[in-house]
């Protein structure tokens, strides 16, 4: 008996060694698998946090924010890109639609420029799948800028200024390609990063109050986020609008603007139909909708809630989601976008 005893005694200490190491193990498993469900949860969020912008050559970026702001490619010389796009005010202008170049009224209200880049298709029609498509678009029409290439690459290369700057960037005097090249990559670097809801997605559970929190749960149950979401908050798909009941028309509408991308394809199921905006910087970035008919945000997500949710927001609800919507507010060079310190007439 002794000796058994002793036996047992000695054989013990290893299996208490490997209960305690076993248990080690499972406990190990068990927090794993609790931040495993915690990341998948957040991964699974139907927005994700906009990245920096990705790494692009200075030199053309200089360039092209140079050309941005120069009403030298208007065909007037009056107009500049950040005429109707003024990053200082959320990149685009607070007017309903801006009178164009020939003094007729353009038929949609100015999209921001800003992360413009991470857009599926470009445009209230998404005619465009390129930021060069849309810009020399833009440039040559009749009513936005009314340039025509002839004249613009004479004007470019006759000024000191762009013919060094052009020599020296892309080794030659400017070409069309060149000038669609250095617009679109100083586009590609207007990224509005590290909104407070970034922030939010990215682990700080304190960059948001609970009543913006409220809002971001409203956002998704009522089912905002089958069009708005992504990086961009949008921007990704084609919606008609006016699903559940028409949309109010704003008074003085004369023109096909309502009709949306019918007319381009003519298809009678495009009537009223129109890419999805993105909605990051929209607290900046009155007023709404692609004609401009309001310029009232907590006015827009009761309008939306009506016609596209089919849902009665209550003045509570559409509370929180302004609140929601104020967080997406990002920054351009380390600074929030402000909707009120508009740039100089160019």
């Amino acid at each position: 008996m002794r000796g058994l005893n002793i036996v047992f005694r000695s054989n013990l200490r290893p299996l208490g060694v490997i209960f305690a190491a076993s248990l080690v193990w499972i406990l190990a498993v068990a927090v794993a698998a609790q931040e495993s469900a915690s990341n998948k949860g957040a991964n699974q969020e139907p927005i994700t946090p906009l990245e920096n912008p990705p790494a692009l050559d200075p030199s053309k970026v200089a360039l092209g924010e140079s050309l941005f702001k120069d009403p030298i490619l208007s065909g007037k010389n009056n107009l500049a890109c950040s005429s109707c796009h003024d990053l200082n005010t959320g990149g685009a202008i607070h007017v309903q639609r801006t009178v164009g170049h020939d003094g007729q009224m353009h038929r949609f209200n100015t999209p921001t420029i800003f992360n413009a880049a991470n857009n599926y298709r470009l445009g209230w029609l998404g005619r465009f799948t390129t930021l060069e498509a849309q810009n020399e678009a833009g440039l040559l029409d009749p009513n936005l800028m009314a340039s025509n290439w002839d004249d613009l690459i004479s004007k470019l290369n006759a000024s000191k200024n762009y013919n060094a700057q052009f020599e020296k960037v892309y080794g030659h005097e400017a070409r069309r390609v060149d000038v669609l090249d250095a617009l679109a990559t100083f586009q590609r670097s207007l990224v509005t990063p590290n909104s407070r809801f970034d922030r939010y997605l990215r682990g700080n559970a304190a960059a948001l109050s609970p009543e913006e929190l409220r809002g971001y749960e409203l956002f998704k149950s009522y089912g905002c986020t089958s069009c708005h979401q992504g990086t961009n908050v949008g921007g990704n798909l084609f919606e008609k609008f006016g699903i559940f009941d028409a949309p109010p028309s704003p008074a003085g509408t004369t023109d096909e603007s309502d009709l949306g991308r019918w007319t381009v394809t003519h298809a009678e199921q495009d009537k009223g139909v129109f890419r999805v905006p993105s909605l990051r910087n929209v607290a900046v970035t009155a007023p709404y909708f692609h004609d401009g008919r309001t310029a009232s945000l907590p006015e827009a997500v009761a309008i939306m809630a009506r016609v596209q949710l089919g849902h009665a927001a209550s003045n509570d609800d559409i509370s929180a989601f302004v609140a929601f919507l104020k967080t997406l507010t990002g920054e351009y060079k380390g600074r929030p976008l402000d909707a009120s310190a508009p740039s100089a007439a160019q």
